[in-house]
């Protein structure tokens, strides 16, 4: 169910999304300063294109002291318009029934979207802080 959820979100707007995110964070690699936000940017793009079957998953030093800093500068400069523009897709798709689906995919985006440092989109199998093992 959830290929079927990625296809139709990429066709209607999921493939923007996650490309503007991309786009946005070859922009900040083009400084120096910026190659960590951009990277951040990146790989919120790249699971973006493909956010159903996913949840949100903090990483082992989640709250280190550099990754706290780069999540305030981030939320400041960026993180918030971002979130705001998460919530307006959501609030557009979420009018209608058979949008309501991909209303969720852009909610649950948000928290991403706002504090990325530390924490990833993956399919939430962890077994002791590692990947679990795919099965096939």
């Amino acid at each position: 169910m959830s290929l079927l959820g990625n296809i139709v979100w990429l066709v209607f707007g999921g493939f923007f999304a996650g490309l503007g995110y991309i786009i946005g964070g070859l922009g900040l690699c083009l400084t120096i300063v910026g190659i960590p936000f951009g990277l951040q940017s990146i790989k919120i793009g790249v699971a973006t294109f493909t956010p159903f079957g996913k949840e949100i998953v903090e990483g082992p030093h989640a709250n280190s002291p550099l990754r706290v800093i780069f999540n305030i500068i981030w939320l400041v400069l960026f993180g918030w318009e971002i979130a705001v523009a998460h919530l307006l897709g959501a609030f557009l798709l979420g009018i209608t029934i058979i949008g309501i689906p991909f209303a969720v995919q852009h909610l649950k985006l948000i928290p991403l979207a706002l504090l990325p440092f530390g924490r990833s989109l993956d399919t939430g199998r962890r077994v002791n802080g590692a990947a679990a093992p795919s099965a096939g």
